[in-house]
């Protein structure tokens, strides 16, 4: 039985930088990380590699996690730093947060780059795309309307205490 999202895992090829992002720039706080040297044989069998080392950091994001994941064996390809919400893959992960201009200004003045300003979609939320330092999409989006299934407060009631920044 599924029980719901634990983590969202971002690959990097510039930990500190992505680590920096996540941690210091969008807020989230750290819980844990769970590197392995080249040699790990349980590891290589989940992972599908051979002779892998990482370094991770596992994010506190609310009600889930944001992980961040290097591989320094074998060293993965570049990020695709443009690459468009509509192709295959991984598309965005979406924070849900309070004040979504606030948010937008204080990541614009760190020179996060944006799609476009917070827009209202539909009367229901208000939102905006960003890239992080390695070009993958993030969304900010504040919830307008009280009440709707979307909000993550009908899936966590003592959401409201547990802000992050």
């Amino acid at each position: 039985m599924i029980r719901g999202l634990h983590h969202i895992s971002i690959s990097t090829n510039n930990f500190d930088r992505l680590l920096h992002f996540y941690r210091d720039l969008i807020g989230l706080p750290f819980a844990v990380s769970y590197d392995w040297d080249s040699g790990n044989a349980v590891a290589d069998k989940v992972v599908g590699l051979q002779d892998s080392a990482v370094k991770t950091a596992l994010l506190r994001a609310g009600n889930t996690f944001v992980e961040i994941f290097q591989y320094t064996h074998p060293v993965g390809n570049d990020p695709i730093p443009s690459r468009r919400a509509c192709d295959a893959g991984l598309t965005h992960i979406c924070f849900d947060v309070i004040d979504v201009d606030g948010e937008y200004e204080r990541l614009l003045a760190e020179g996060v780059e944006f799609h476009t300003p917070p827009v209202d979609v539909g009367g229901t939320v208000r939102t905006t795309y960003g890239r992080d330092p390695d070009g993958n999409i993030f969304e900010l989006q504040e919830v307008t309307q009280s009440g709707l299934a979307l909000d993550l407060k009908n899936v966590v009631p003592e959401l409201e205490t547990q802000i992050i920044k």
